[in-house]
């Protein structure tokens, strides 16, 4: 059973942390100065769209890598958060920019943030298996 959960959170890991980095590519592409402006466009102080852009984008690598799984998990549950119940969940669930995925990408976060991944992870090859479960 410990090994099909340790692939299990691999995928998680791996597919948000793919998720994440083309994200984050995708803002520092169109300019954090524009990703900035569409936050005070929407309420939202725009140096927080820095923040989500280098979570994103960091925190995308870290996942692939397998570095801080929990951490960063924790902080795009954060950002997905802070995404539903700024931007999304007046549209609705389903509607065309509905918060249906970040709903998907939230509990995934959640999942590693419980669970941690430590197959195939820089921190398990690093500091071996002391502080996140071995799952």
């Amino acid at each position: 059973m410990k090994q099909k959960n340790g692939w299990s959170m691999l995928i998680l890991r791996i597919v948000l942390g793919v998720t994440f980095l083309i994200h984050g590519v995708a803002k520092f592409q169109m300019g954090l100065g524009n990703v900035a402006g569409w936050f005070e466009s929407i309420g939202i102080m725009g140096f927080l769209g820095y923040v989500v852009s280098v979570i994103e984008l960091v925190g995308g690598i870290a996942l692939l890598l397998g570095i801080g799984t929990k951490l960063i998990s924790a902080l795009i549950a954060l950002v997905m958060l802070g995404a539903i119940f700024t931007a999304k969940l007046s549209i609705g669930f389903i509607a065309p920019g509905g918060y249906e995925l970040d709903l998907a990408l939230l509990a995934m976060a959640v999942v590693l943030v419980i669970n941690g991944s430590q197959l195939f992870s820089l921190d398990n090859k690093l500091f071996g298996s002391s502080k996140e479960n071995t799952n």
